[in-house]
This record gives structure tokens, sequence and C-alpha cells, in this order.
């Protein structure tokens, strides 16, 4: 909530930066299947727990098992935690889902489009292959979410809030600044005036209008 708001002052300034995006609470969400290890599970989603009371980490799993057995480490490492309390209240508002197979799951991920997203299942990377919304995945039981914080060398500043359906984590590009460029022939103006003309004539900007009309009419009088 700090980042956001200092973010947001600072677009506000003429001379400051552009905001990349709104950085909401931490998101996880683990894809898993009864390969996975429920100790690897419970550890990843309190790895963003522990961030904040507003975080969100959600198990969305075809396994009974799975989910039973992470239920049952998850609380033996939260006791562990110095940050237990806030690792609490934020599970307090997370989610264990069973479905009935991974498409199923899928879904659910492309849906919700959650910042981090951990496949822990058989053909992790084929899987992957068809996530379409998700700021960051992480494949494999070797990949825990922590090492896109601080080592991996991944991107981590990440849409949050569901925006990873129609953004992209900070990159490259967000620090670069395009100009466009365009000239028409006659010919091509001839092409779309009539388009421009009738638009502006909906938007009332009749100057728009005149200044395709007298360049047709200057060249049709030559």
């Amino acid at each position: 909530s700090w980042v956001t708001e200092a973010k947001m002052q600072v677009a506000q300034d003429a001379e400051g930066a552009i905001c990349d995006m709104p950085a909401g609470p931490s998101e996880l969400m683990v894809l898993a299947d009864d390969s996975a290890n429920p100790e690897y599970v419970a550890a990843d989603l309190l790895s963003q727990a522990e961030h904040g009371t507003d975080s969100q980490v959600i198990l969305v799993s075809t396994c009974p098992t799975l989910i039973a057995g992470t239920l049952e480490v998850l609380a033996k490492q939260l006791a562990t935690l110095p940050r237990q309390t806030i690792a609490t209240e934020a599970l307090a508002k997370s989610l264990l889902i069973q479905v009935t197979d991974m498409q199923d799951a899928l879904d659910i991920a492309n849906t919700y489009a959650p910042e981090h997203l951990i496949l822990q299942v058989r053909n992790a990377r084929k899987l992957a292959d068809a996530v379409e919304n998700a700021a960051s995945v992480f494949i494999g039981p070797w990949t825990p979410e922590s090492v896109g914080d601080y080592a991996s060398g991944t991107n981590h500043v990440l849409p949050t809030y569901g925006f990873a359906r129609s953004l992209s984590g900070l990159g490259t590009e967000s620090f670069m600044k395009a100009i466009s460029f365009q000239e028409l022939s006659w010919a091509g103006l001839n092409e779309l005036a009539p388009t421009v003309m009738e638009l502006a004539r909906m938007e009332q900007l009749e100057a728009h209008s005149h200044a395709v009309r007298i360049r047709l009419n200057k060249e049709s009088s030559c």
C-alpha cells in the first residue's frame, strides 16, 4: 500500500516518473496434484501470507489427501514464524479449492490471474503452456516463489488484483519512450477523409473536419 501511494503521488508530478501499475497486496496461487509435496506447498503459501494481513494465498488441487496434508504441515510451519500473527490474518482470507481435474484448476488460475502462480504438478512445463493470465509463473517443485523475489533474475514488479489479465510485469520497455510518425499521400488522405470527417462531425469538432476538407479542396483546384 505504501508503494502504491508513493507511485501515484510521483505520477501526478509532471517532472516525476509515470506510474507503471497499481501494486496491490501480494497474491500467490498454487496448482498441485498428488505428486506435490505438502511441505513445499505449505511453505510457499506461508511465504506470501507473511507479507501482510491483506495478502491472499490460494491452493487449488485435484487431491484431497494433498489438501489435508498441506493444512496439517501449514499449522506446524506457521507456529514457527516470527510474523505468525500477520500470516494468520492473511490465511483467514485465503482459500483451499478442490477440483476434479487440472483443467478446472487451470480455468480458475486463468480467471483469477494471480500475481504469482506455482505449478507443483506432473508435466508442469506442459501445463505452463496453457497459462494465459498470471504475472509470474514458477514451474516445478524446485522453484519456490522466494527465488523470484530475490535471486532468479526475473522481474518482481508485478500486477495484482487480476490486472495480469491485461498487464505484464515491469520490464525494460517500461523505461522506454516511443514516438509515432505518419505520412500520407494525397491519395491516402482522400481514402481516409470520409471516415475522419464523419467522426469529427459526430464529435462536433468542425475544425478537425475542415483541416481535412481544405486539403482535398486545394488539391482538386490545382
